[in-house]
């Protein structure tokens, strides 16, 4: 705020004249003229020969009606040949700066501080560009003169070239408020020495959970900074904990992920006793919650209470394989949620991650005993699945058939697609073994006949529906112009990591959650009124594995193995408790076997992400469909005029005649943007410009076969991509011959 005295000082001076003179004899503020305007000349003067020189060129020059400001620390008597302008247009003169401050203090705000020479001047330059309420929180022992928790967070970002703004002064007066808060007397040191000091004091707070407030601000303002991000990141690394450190008193704030690690193999360690976790449960809650820890992106700690609050004692009231499937879908299924999360984030930490994966598998071992005890009840319910959708939608529909999406896993998806569209959250239960060539042949063909290839698969379901449009496309190629009746997209990504990569593609789940959503949100978007997301099974999870969790089988005659089944020519003599058998001729093979616990039987290759087994995360696979509800208000038909015309062409160019027609004489029904696909050979091959139809208008436009014999072409709303016409276009080479043929 004293730049606005100084500046009304100036102004006064100036509405009469053209020169100031600025007597400052103290030199403590000079720092004034930094806040004047840039259209104001400023001369320094310290003798009698500088005072001649400026006097020459503002005279020489002053007709040109600038403004001149002429600083001097020189009492006024001294001065000579600048002398005549303090009298003739005027001077300020502020001989004790801290007198100067008092006045204007006492004169504008009626306010008088206790405060010494130094702080006073301080303040004051502080105060430039303040307003009012700055002195007026002083004055009241609210405020400070130095906000340290917005001044410190770019000091510790860069403390040379933060404090460089700063003379001498004001320098030190920034430094010793730093060392009040580190409860240190002040000496003089590098500015990177007093930031690292501050920084070791923030660090150490927060390991013994008792930080200085304006430290814990300014640490909760560098996480949320993204320009002083690479700082803290800078810091933190070349920070050393305590060797004796108390990791329970450590604040629910800290920055340490190692601090995480200890408390997760602490936790680890007691998670059969019931009393220990319920005091650790108040420090796993606080760490979930803590908002710094989560810009951190530390989320782990929720997967690790969803975890340890897993109560099993629901488990002992099933009584049916109904009642199995339904405490899968609504409970069961986070539980394993969260340990493919930890599993992503610890795979390759043993220590911390095996207690917990323990703990998990006793949860899902008394689920197992339930869910095998009541498997005679089991009935698939996958077969023929394409054909059931296609049969009872109308309107247009998209069907992404995923390979290897587990029911938890579209959960997430469930959560990524946006609310405003319907969704059916069910589940279909699939055929066994499950795995890809079985249950993929199940959803396709509905004789349940198993077919390996997906192009004979697709074929197979085309021929059965050969009057529909029906189109198979790649879910990675479709765009806002795949436009068909029925949309059938595989997409194979999940399975094909897991098969490759085992417990390494983890990391890749996520992304191909999220690419399910932008499909589907997509989808339903450009003209798909319905859109269902299916897969042909699951998986499960084995983690890290002993040789002895590993199950044996030794069946006699012809054996093939694989990772969670058994095929055998003969039938073999097995414990029921072990062992669930299935007769299901398969070439030459005619029993299946599989175990009834969830790891894998002992086979040769690697281990961790595997299918074909009976347990609910392979078997309960996700049924989902979204629905879009929105109404296309446009009552402007568009259709093609000239389709009989089109069945036989002659030539290498056709036409194609659109006429648009409105049944009702209303303002959404005036005008209408659409446009033409051409599709060959199963793929599309162009799109037309946009055409503008409005109420009885008609339209002509005229294309060539570009080579093919045949072309599909579809006429589409360019806004809800609604198909409103289509029509086969077919070349008429015989008389294109003229009859010869």
């Amino acid at each position: 705020m004293i730049d606005q005295w100084f500046k009304k000082d100036i102004e006064s001076i100036y509405n009469k004249h053209q020169i100031v003179v600025f007597v400052d004899e103290s030199q403590k503020a000079k720092f004034l003229l930094d806040t004047l305007d840039e259209s104001i000349e400023v001369h320094e003067v310290s003798n009698e020969i500088e005072e001649l020189y400026v006097k020459y060129l503002i005279e020489k020059n002053r007709a040109d009606g600038k403004k001149y400001l002429i600083y001097t620390s020189r009492e006024k008597s001294d001065l000579k040949f600048i002398r005549e302008y303090c009298e003739t247009n005027g001077v300020v003169e502020i001989k004790y700066l801290q007198n100067y401050i008092k006045e204007k203090l006492h004169i504008t705000l009626n306010l008088n501080l206790n405060m010494t020479e130094d702080e006073l001047i301080s303040a004051a330059q502080v105060s430039v560009s303040k307003d009012a309420s700055y002195w007026i929180s002083l004055s009241s022992g609210v405020g400070e003169i130095f906000d340290m928790e917005k001044e410190l967070l770019p000091f510790l970002h860069d403390p040379k070239s933060y404090t460089d703004k700063y003379d001498n002064h004001l320098k030190t007066q920034f430094y010793k408020k730093i060392n009040e808060h580190l409860n240190q007397d002040y000496i003089e040191k590098p500015a990177e020495t007093l930031a690292q000091e501050v920084l070791k004091a923030m660090f150490d707070g927060l390991a013994s959970g008792s930080i200085d407030k304006t430290f814990e601000h300014v640490y909760i303002a560098w996480l949320d900074s993204r320009e002083c991000k690479d700082s803290f990141d800078k810091y933190l690394k070349n920070y050393t904990l305590s060797q004796d450190l108390d990791i329970w008193a450590v604040s629910p704030s800290h920055p340490f992920v190692s601090v995480d690690h200890a408390w997760l193999k602490e936790i680890g360690l007691d998670l059969n006793d019931k009393d220990v976790m319920v005091r650790r449960l108040s420090k796993i809650n606080q760490r979930r919650e803590n908002r710094q820890a989560k810009s951190m992106g530390i989320i782990f700690w929720n997967d690790v209470k969803e975890l340890v609050e897993f109560d099993e004692k629901d488990i002992n009231q099933l009584s049916s394989m109904a009642e199995c499937i339904e405490f899968y879908t609504k409970h069961l299924y986070s539980v394993d949620q969260s340990m493919r999360r930890l599993y992503t984030e610890f795979i390759e930490n043993r220590t911390i991650l095996e207690p917990y994966q323990e703990y998990y598998k006793n949860i899902i071992m008394i689920f197992l005993d339930k869910w095998f005890k009541y498997f005679d009840e089991y009935e698939q319910n996958q077969t023929g699945t394409l054909d059931r959708l296609i049969k009872s939608n109308t309107q247009k529909t998209a069907i992404i058939v995923g390979d290897g999406v587990t029911y938890e896993a579209a959960q997430n998806v469930v959560a990524l697609v946006p609310s405003e569209f319907k969704l059916s959250n069910n589940v279909i239960l699939v055929d066994t073994p499950s795995e890809t060539e079985n249950n993929m042949s199940q959803i396709y063909i509905s004789t349940a006949e198993v077919e390996p290839t997906l192009h004979k698969r697709e074929q197979f379901f085309a021929d059965e529906h050969n009057d529909k449009d029906i189109g198979f496309v790649y879910l990675d190629k479709v765009t806002e112009d795949t436009q068909h009746q029925y949309l059938v997209c595989q997409y194979k990504d999940i399975d094909e990591l897991g098969d490759k990569m085992n417990n390494k593609a983890l990391k890749y789940f996520p992304e191909a959650e999220k690419y399910f959503a932008q499909k589907i949100e997509m989808l339903l978007s450009n003209g798909y009124k319905k859109v269902y997301l299916i897969t042909d099974h699951g998986f499960v999870l084995t983690g890290h594995l002993s040789e002895s969790d590993k199950v044996v089988a030794n069946f006699s005659g012809q054996v093939k193995k694989a990772e969670r089944y058994i095929r055998t020519v003969e039938k073999q003599n097995v414990d029921r408790a072990m062992f669930i058998e299935k007769e299901q001729p398969y070439g030459e093979y005619n029993w299946l076997y599989f175990s009834t616990t969830m790891s894998p039987f002992k086979t040769v290759g690697a281990y961790g992400f595997s299918h074909g087994g009976l347990s609910p995360q392979e078997l309960i696979t996700p049924f989902l469909c979204w629905e879009t509800e929105k109404e296309d208000v446009n009552n402007l038909s568009a259709s093609i005029t000239n389709k009989s015309d089109l069945a036989s062409v002659m030539g290498n160019l056709y036409s194609i005649k659109i006429k648009a027609d409105s049944p009702k004489n209303d303002l959404f029904s005036q005008e209408r943007k659409v446009y033409l696909l051409f599709f060959a050979q199963g793929k599309q091959i162009s799109k037309s410009d946009i055409i503008t139809l409005t109420s009885g208008s008609r339209a002509t436009k005229e294309y060539s076969f570009d080579g093919y014999e045949e072309i599909e072409v579809q006429l589409l709303d360019i806004t809800s991509k609604e198909q409103l016409d289509k029509v086969v276009i077919k070349k008429d080479n015989a008389r294109d011959l003229g009859g010869l043929l």
